[in-house]
């Protein structure tokens, strides 16, 4: 069994869970203005970055593929979003961001700055440090 959380770390999992909250809600916010649910604004997000599988995005997103494809579907009908082949498989299509869904998603990601003014209080090592300790929670390699 493991032992209950000092309270040290129980202050440090609320905090975390109230900074991802904020996060959410701004992000909900910021995909409504552009008239996109949270959803497909995480799925432009992520093809702004690169064009990907449907089965890439769905475990990007941890949900089913099915629910991927309509995603891309309304993004696409929409004109943010195509589908083409995958020059390394043609027998895949990936989803790729049009023009329009590119600038769509930099809008999205500018107005996402309920952390900017606090995070820019932060000296630069500061915010270095963070970085590096949310990267070593993640399990992420740093850059």
């Amino acid at each position: 069994m493991t032992p209950r959380a000092d309270h040290l770390t129980a202050e440090v999992v609320e905090l975390i869970g109230t900074v991802v909250a904020r996060y959410h809600e701004e992000y909900e916010h910021a995909a409504a203005e552009h008239s996109l649910t949270g959803a497909q604004a995480r799925v432009l997000g992520l093809l702004a970055r690169e064009p990907m599988p449907m089965r890439r995005i769905a475990r990007s997103l941890k949900c089913e593929p099915s629910n991927v494809t309509g995603i891309v579907d309304r993004l696409e009908s929409r004109g943010l979003v195509e589908r083409r082949p995958d020059p390394a498989d043609r027998r895949v299509k990936l989803a790729a961001p049009t023009e329009t869904g590119r600038a769509t998603a930099a809008q999205l990601r500018d107005s996402l700055d309920f952390a900017r003014e606090p995070l820019g209080e932060l000296s630069v090592a500061e915010r270095a440090l963070l970085k590096e300790l949310l990267q070593r929670m993640l399990g992420v390699t740093p850059e």
